[in-house]
């Protein structure tokens, strides 16, 4: 669901960057009161997985659609929505730079599509209270499934109202949110049971990962932490790296509902802002849709997935590092200042 720079009017894009970047400083202030360095490792890992998955589109049958993961619901039912959001900005941004998956103009509107509404609806106000008496299988199994399909949908709703609102393609409302949103329920539920999945096995093998759950103290310390780290980050290697073969080729839900309504799934727009943001990002975007420049391969596939992955955890890790430092200081400073 990567809104293409073509669907969007730099007066709209440049509102949901405003939207995007001040829901982005407010969980960095949370974060930052948080203050759990913890944390950052598990951002850096699950940030890889959520890159990694969806890179593997899956068929919808009988629509010649396909659909991937947007990931908002898993990474804030791990992280909370504010480690979760952040988390999500950054896979967006490498997607966006590195692999030009979605447009650079059409970013704060992505963010605010992917991210926000799983992170933050999809955990407060469907995760957490189905969670907070009690935690179980089903439960994660029913707020997995419930989120996905209400955020996808928020999401999927959000697209057509940038798109119509930015009038710069001639897609008719209606039309476009007939397609839009019931090819994005049956995404949501697809995405809701394979998120259910990995919650259940992170439940099964460390359940005080999950955010806000009402974990007893016998479910506790199952598996070491590290040790569940390097089990998603080698599956996160493994799937963005050797099972790109198996992705579909079918367009995605967005494109497969433009092609529906227009006929074409190719759409243009010839303005400054737009052009300048096209000419940035062929400069950054060195593995353009997840392939080598001059090919369509599966080498370039499971590259660019392993490649992608990396990025993030040296990210987040990195991150990591300059913010123990940061706490280092702190105290010294703070000591000077006193003398």
């Amino acid at each position: 669901m990567h809104m293409a720079d073509a669907l969007v009017s730099a007066a709209v894009g440049g509102t949901m960057y405003v939207a995007s970047a001040s829901a982005a400083a407010y969980s960095l202030k949370k974060i930052k009161k948080e203050d759990n360095p913890k944390a950052i490792p598990v951002m850096g890992v699950m940030g890889a997985f959520v890159f990694a998955t969806q890179m593997i589109n899956f068929t919808i049958p009988g629509t010649g659609s396909s659909g991937h993961l947007c990931g908002g619901m898993l990474l804030s039912a791990i992280l909370g929505p504010y480690a979760g959001f952040i988390t999500m900005i950054g896979v967006l941004l490498v997607q966006g730079l590195l692999f030009a998956d979605g447009g650079l103009l059409a970013l704060g509107c992505n963010v605010w599509n992917m991210a926000f509404y799983g992170c933050f609806i999809g955990s407060m106000l469907i995760w957490a209270p189905v969670m907070r008496c009690k935690t179980n299988k089903i439960r994660i199994t029913l707020a997995a499934i419930v989120g996905c399909v209400i955020t996808l949908q928020l999401g999927a709703f959000s697209v057509v109202l940038e798109t119509v609102a930015s009038q710069v393609t001639e897609l008719p409302f209606e039309a476009f949110v007939i397609t839009m949103q019931p090819i994005h329920l049956a995404i949501g539920l697809v995405e809701g049971l394979i998120t259910a999945a990995v919650l259940c096995f992170i439940y099964e093998a460390r359940p005080q990962m999950l955010w806000n759950t009402a974990v007893s103290s016998e479910e506790n310390n199952k598996t070491e932490l590290k040790t569940m780290l390097f089990i998603l980050l080698v599956s996160a290697l493994a799937i963005g790296g050797g099972l790109s073969y198996i992705a579909s080729s079918n367009p995605d839900g967005l494109e497969w509902s433009i092609e529906k309504v227009t006929g074409n799934t190719e759409i243009t727009a010839n303005d400054a802002a737009h052009d300048m943001a096209g000419q940035l990002q062929e400069k950054t975007a060195v593995l353009p849709d997840y392939d080598f420049a001059k090919g369509d391969s599966v080498a370039g596939n499971g590259f660019s997935g392993i490649t992608g992955a990396v990025v993030i955890l040296t990210i987040a890790m990195g991150s990591g590092y300059i913010y123990k430092k940061r706490r280092k200081l702190k105290p010294d400073i703070t000591n000077e200042q006193t003398e």
